[in-house]
C-alpha cells in the first residue's frame, strides 16, 4: 500500500484526508484511534499519531480531550483540501501525459472519450 516517494505518515494522512474529502469520514465523525489506525494500516503507533497530526495541522479533525479525534465540522474547510487535492492530481496527470508527448487538446479529446 505504501511506496518509497514519500514518508508513510505523510501517504497515511493523504489516505486519510481523502477519505474525509470523499465523505467516508463524515463532517463530525470519530475518527479511528492511533492504536486502531496502526493496526488497520500495520503502522507504528508513532507513524498513525503523526498522520493525525497532520490532519489536525491542517485543521481536517480536531481532538475532544478524552473522547477522541473528530472530522472539522468545517465545511469550507473540506471543500478547500478537496479542491487542493483535485489541483495536485490534476497537475500530476498532465505533466505525465505531456511526458507521453500528448498535448492540451489531445488531452481534452482524451478524456472527453473516456465520459
Amino acid at each position: 500500500m505504501f511506496s518509497n516517494e514519500k514518508p508513510i505518515y505523510m501517504q497515511l494522512s493523504t489516505f486519510l484526508a481523502m477519505d474525509i474529502v470523499s465523505g467516508k469520514y463524515k463532517a463530525g465523525a470519530k475518527i479511528p484511534s492511533v492504536r486502531e489506525l496502526s493496526s488497520i494500516f500495520k503502522v507504528n503507533p508513532n507513524t498513525a499519531l503523526k498522520a493525525l497530526s497532520e490532519l489536525e495541522n491542517l485543521n481536517l479533525i480536531y481532538t475532544e480531550r478524552t473522547n477522541g479525534k473528530f472530522v472539522t465540522k468545517d465545511k469550507k474547510v473540506i471543500d478547500n483540501y478537496l479542491k487542493k487535492l483535485a489541483f495536485e492530481k490534476t497537475k500530476i496527470y498532465l505533466n505525465d501525459m505531456n511526458k507521453l508527448g500528448f498535448n492540451k487538446n489531445e488531452i481534452k479529446d482524451l478524456i472527453e472519450r473516456c465520459e
